[in-house]
């Protein structure tokens, strides 16, 4: 029994420090984009949802890194955690889905697409994601006792289904939209290959086996601590390698081999169709963040 005891410290001591170490460096690839796509580079349709959805995982990875420190300072770990990461992740989990749906839309419709598509349609997909989502959580948080107040557990039921049923339906909607693009692309369109779809693919990919072990932790977490205590750790991890290496795919995808240019310039390259819009004067404003 003490052996099982200290070989769970020790692997709770090794994911605790390896999410510290992602989570300081996720928040630095994220800055980067941030700054690149916001200031340096001319921002196309697809451009404005990498920009917002860097800001929502800078936002997230910034959780447990500042909470990790107030864990050690206080000894316990506080209940805004939850309620912050669980913003973050959502605005994530939206943003994507609105990429996801747009660039599957954009190369299966192209003509209908250019014509039809309004100006700032990403600004505003992105505004309208962000601001409905930032008030509406305190009142789930606070039903269920997450602010310090008494929890209602029947209300507390209600908010957490539906939430956990919102996730489900926008990851499903993500993910739809990627076979639907990954078919196209690869079985009907005559079309070159754009960049963009290896973004889509690559973060819909990080989101399945990395960001839906969160998801089905908020479902059944009363359940997964008491059955499976290593399974909060290990997602809380995976949800920030999940956060933290989409500014790997960017560089991958945009970087020539043997060749060292700066962030800008790969960034440029990975983006593709996005970058070429902004650069015949096509580009959209930065929106909110």
């Amino acid at each position: 029994m003490f052996g099982l005891f200290g070989l769970w410290r020790t692997f709770d001591s090794v994911v605790f420090y390896l999410t510290l170490i992602v989570g300081l460096g996720g928040p630095v690839g994220n800055g980067l984009v941030l700054w690149n796509l916001g200031f340096h580079i001319k921002k196309g349709p697809f451009s404005i949802y990498l920009l917002h959805l860097a800001a929502a995982d800078f936002l997230f990875l910034s959780c447990p890194v500042g909470f990790s420190v107030a864990q050690a300072a206080l000894g316990a770990q506080d209940t805004l955690y939850f309620v912050l990461t669980f913003l973050w992740f959502a605005v994530g989990l939206w943003l994507l889905a609105a990429f996801s749906v747009e660039r599957c839309l954009s190369d299966l419709f192209p003509a209908c697409y250019q014509g039809c598509r309004p100006r700032h349609a990403s600004a505003v997909l992105c505004a309208l994601v962000w601001t409905p989502t930032l008030p509406a959580l305190p009142l789930p948080a606070n039903a269920c006792g997450l602010l310090r107040n008494s929890a209602c557990p029947l209300v507390c039921l209600r908010y957490h289904v539906a939430s956990v049923s919102w996730f489900l339906v926008l990851a499903r909607v993500a993910w739809t939209a990627g076979v639907v693009l990954f078919v196209w692309v690869t079985c009907c369109s005559t079309r070159p290959r754009p960049r963009l779809y290896g973004i889509v693919l690559g973060a819909l990919l990080l989101l399945f086996f990395c960001g839906l072990p969160s998801v089905f932790y908020w479902s059944l977490q009363p359940l997964l601590n008491f059955l499976l205590p290593m399974f909060s750790p290990l997602a809380t991890l995976l949800a920030c390698v999940n956060s933290s290496s989409k500014p790997l795919i960017y560089s991958g995808l945009g970087r020539q081999p043997g060749k060292r240019e700066p962030l800008r310039s790969v960034l440029r390259r990975a983006l593709g169709e996005g970058a070429e819009l902004g650069a015949r004067g096509q580009s959209l404003p930065m929106g909110l963040l």
